[in-house]
């Protein structure tokens, strides 16, 4: 769906969880800003800021694959991200929080509207 417009964050987070409608796209990248996290946590820890790295390239290196072969899609991010990267804080925060089935409800709404 490219060069789909929005007016706030409000306005593209539906859209945002609707690129992400398959719960294995959801799960991966969940999984892929985990490890980042934690591979970035420990670089600090052990005082090795080129671990810094590691975030965006695990982060990224398993989300976009997960677009392409999972959901079919190119990732939110090309088109707006920052509103993305919110979108995948909040939509972790959702999955940790045990909420996965309200993202899988918000995503079909989304598709069902504008298909």
């Amino acid at each position: 769906m490219p060069g789909m417009t929005f007016r706030s964050y409000e306005e593209f987070w539906p859209y945002y969880v609707a690129m992400h409608s398959r719960s294995a796209t959801r799960w991966v990248h969940l999984t892929g800003t985990l490890t980042g996290l934690a591979v970035t946590a420990y670089g600090l820890a052990r005082g090795r800021k080129r671990y810094l790295a590691a975030l965006p390239l695990i982060g990224y290196g398993t989300a976009w694959p997960a677009h392409f072969l999972i959901e079919g899609n190119n990732p939110a991010t090309f088109g707006h991200p920052v509103w993305s990267l919110r979108g995948d804080a909040r939509m972790i925060r959702m999955m940790l929080a045990g909420r996965d089935g309200e993202l899988a409800v918000i995503a079909e709404k989304w598709l069902t509207e504008n298909r």
